[in-house]
């Protein structure tokens, strides 16, 4: 099901008008009195990019994946209330027990680039690749996607990637299969692929709106990797033009960007990788350097004030916080948390138990290969 579905004509996930008339003083003090009143029955997990008034009652802070570990691994926790997207409470859902309940503050926070690839969509793609390349095909899916997705790639055989280890799943898939459909995201799939050494005339790309193939080589028998046409709606706001920029006036300056970036934007810049390597990569940088980063602007803006030693900035000037991501605050953080001190669930995540078993499977072909 996806997010819109889950959200038409369901009015508990409204926020009650009282908590628009509350200070920030005022849902704090209510937040730290809520927290230390569930103790250890509560578990709060924070993702990278969510803004600093929610993290900071974050019990732990990470990516996606890392979080609903370390949410699964919180056998004490019976409330799981998850400060990130709709993909990422799915997850959690998905590897946690049964008598824990995970609930997404705000269910308009979501992940656009996961909603670009849904399960009709998916199925009937499947149909014409099969009929294009016969039984050659491993699906894999980056774990910003649906638990459906999770649940599909399970089913053919496939698993879940992280941008931290998609080159090693993406090793590990041709030898299972000669061809792999990676969804849902174009550009982390053609980045990894180009530095395995899969040439871009041996990519094509799988429109899903069009339902066919785009290609501009010469051979289509020659393909080895079909890209879902995804992307991360920030990411892919990151441009050679800013590279240029930033190269003409501050030429010391290093540019290190996440791989859903575009393929010429990572070829461009010099360093690529993962949201934590780019944490461990600023950690690890010596004082007094430049970096001009290329991903999200919260985590710009954190990185920005923790490394005040350093010169951090975003790599483009006019980035702006991810929309969707960037939908928890105060207000919803405090609404989920006392709609559980009453009783009521507002905003449960549940996947639906056939999704769970097949998207479990897809997760742990990964984590065995971790």
């Amino acid at each position: 099901m996806s997010l819109l579905e889950l959200l038409q004509g369901t009015e508990n996930h409204i926020l009650p008008e009282r908590y628009n008339h509350l200070s920030d003083r005022e849902m704090e003090q209510r937040i730290t009195a809520l927290k230390a009143a569930f103790g250890e029955r509560l578990f709060i997990p924070g993702h990278h990019y969510q803004k600093d008034e929610v993290i900071q009652f974050a019990d732990a802070s990470g990516d996606s994946l890392q979080l609903a570990q370390i949410s699964a691994a919180n056998k004490k926790a019976e409330y799981i209330v998850f400060c990130g997207v709709h993909f990422m409470a799915e997850t959690a859902d998905i590897l946690t027990e049964d008598y824990q309940k995970v609930i997404l503050p705000d269910m308009r926070a979501g992940c656009s680039m996961a909603d670009m690839a849904n399960i009709t969509q998916t199925e009937r793609g499947w149909t014409v690749m099969q009929e294009a390349f016969g039984d050659t095909i491993l699906p894999l899916t980056y774990v910003n996607s649906t638990a459906a997705i999770k649940s599909f790639v399970g089913k053919h055989g496939g698993a879940t990637v992280t941008s931290s280890n998609a080159k090693k799943m993406l090793e590990w898939a041709f030898t299972q299969k000669e061809r792999i459909l990676f969804l849902p995201d174009q550009h982390l799939g053609r980045n990894t692929a180009y530095d395995l050494g899969i040439p871009l005339d041996e990519m094509a790309v799988w429109n899903p709106i069009a339902e066919k193939f785009e290609f501009d080589g010469d051979d289509f028998d020659k393909v080895k990797v079909i890209l879902w046409k995804g992307h991360c709606s920030v990411h892919e706001n990151f441009t050679v033009t800013n590279i240029e920029e930033v190269r003409n006036t501050k030429p010391e300056t290093n540019i290190i960007v996440h791989p859903e970036c575009s393929r010429e934007v990572v070829a461009k810049s010099d360093y690529a990788g993962s949201t934590n390597y780019i944490i461990k990569t600023l950690e690890a940088a010596e004082p007094g350097t430049s970096w001009a980063v290329g991903t999200e602007m919260n985590l710009v803006n954190r990185l920005t004030k923790i490394h005040s030693d350093k010169d951090v900035f975003s790599l483009n000037s006019m980035m702006c916080p991810c929309l969707t991501m960037n939908r928890i605050d105060l207000a919803h953080l405090l609404w989920s948390l006392e709609s559980i001190e009453e009783g009521r669930m507002s905003n449960q995540i549940i996947v639906d138990p056939e999704d769970s078993k097949w998207a479990v499977l897809a997760l742990n072909r990964m984590l065995e290969r971790a």
